[in-house]
Formats: structure tokens, sequence, C-alpha cells
């Protein structure tokens, strides 16, 4: 599997014949000034935690040019189908299901959070209930990206039922858990052979480093991985 951070929460996943862009905000990110044009060379799919535009992004633009599927709850499939999304490449699904991508599923968790997109002009669109994504693939690691969220009980559940390898870690705190919080969800209800933080660094207003994160880590048994921002790296 070879993987590569963009800076906030968005991330390429490539394994097999799936290339996978998980939450592309990629222009106006603060923390990537690298457009989306290469980012998302031949992708495959498009999915989506939730429908903030921090997390939407680029992605109307990318599926309109490559063709993708996009994987996302039910309200913004249908809300980025009205922005001239094609409606037979969606694919969508909510809390408890499991979607077949082609090559790999994805199941839809709990995230605590919020889910809305605003265009700046009115109000904000509602976007139904935020979410993580636990990838399965048949030749590869387990992968859990967790959205935007806090700690919360039922990571249990999502342990006991998916056993991810690999963890997608929000640390920012202010809009998701900080640093420590996301530390002890790690070390009390996950076995993550590796965690990646992310959410963090982009606006001024969270957590500019994941250092906080990485401290707490310390004596966990998973291997934290700090990567550098648009550089693929194995796992």
């Amino acid at each position: 599997m070879q993987v590569t951070w963009y800076g906030h929460s968005a991330f390429r996943i490539e394994t097999g014949n799936a290339k996978i862009l998980i939450d592309p905000f990629l222009t106006g990110n603060p923390a990537w000034d690298g457009g989306w044009e290469e980012a998302a060379e031949g992708v495959t799919h498009v999915l989506l935690t939730h429908g903030h535009n921090d997390h939407v992004g680029d992605a109307v633009e990318i599926l309109k040019k490559t063709g993708a599927m996009l994987v996302a709850n039910f309200e913004l499939c249908s809300y980025l189908v009205s922005q001239g999304v094609a409606e037979d490449k969606i694919n969508p699904g909510n809390h408890g299901g499991t979607v077949d991508c082609g090559g790999f599923t994805t199941t839809f968790v709990n995230a605590l959070h919020s889910s809305s997109y605003s265009s700046g002009d009115g109000p904000a669109v509602y976007l139904g209930n935020p979410a993580g994504l636990v990838l399965h693939f048949p030749d590869d690691k387990s992968l859990y990206h967790m959205g935007d969220t806090d700690i919360f009980g039922d990571m249990a559940l999502i342990q006991e039922l998916h056993q991810p390898q690999i963890g997608l870690v929000p640390v920012g705190d202010r809009f998701t858990m900080g640093g420590a919080v996301a530390a002890l969800a790690c070390q009390r209800y996950f076995t993550f052979e590796t965690v990646i933080p992310c959410h963090f660094g982009s606006f001024p207003i969270i957590d500019q480093d994941a250092q906080k994160f990485v401290d707490a880590m310390e004596d966990a048994q998973s291997k934290v991985l700090l990567p550098e921002k648009g550089k693929p790296f194995t796992l």
C-alpha cells in the first residue's frame, strides 16, 4: 500500500487497482500549495467523511475530470450530484453499512462531529451525519480514516469488528480531539500497527504540529508516522 498525505485530512491511498482520494481538500488548503491535478491523477475513487468545505475540497472537479466513484453518505452524494457529479458514479452508504467499491469495501462508522457545506451564498447546506471510514482490501492492510471526531467508547466496537491496522487520526484540537486524547483513543481502543496523525498545521486556530500526540504515544506499541506532505510512502 502506498499512502500520500497532502496536509489536513487529505490522503491518497494506492493498492491493487485502486487509487483512492480521501477528503481531497487541496485548493485553498493552507498546508498544501500543489493544487489538485497531480494528486488526482488516475484516481478511481473519492471518499468523503463529511460535508465540511475543508473535507469536500476539490471533490466535484476531481470527480468530473476523472469519472471516479464517489463514496459518501446519501445526503452528500445527492448534493454533489446537484453540483454536476454523474449520478451513475455515486456509491452512497451510512452508519453501519458496508459498500462494495470494486476491489475493496468501505464501512461507515460513527464520528462525533457535524456536517454541512457553505458556498458563501446563503445558509450552509446540511449534509447528513459525519462518519469515519474503514477500508478493507483483499490483499492489503485494513485502514481506518477517523474523519473529524472526538474520542468515544464505541471505538472499542470498531476495533472488535474491523481490527484496523492503519489509523489516520485527527489530533489538532478545537474541532476534533487534541493530541493527548487522540493518543488515549489509539491506545485504549485499538491495536494499530501504524498511526498517522492529521488535521493539524493547516489553519492557525488548530494545533500547528502533532507533538502532543507524538509525546503521548511514546510508550505505545503502535508506530507513529509523520509523513512529509506530498511524498508517497509504503506501508
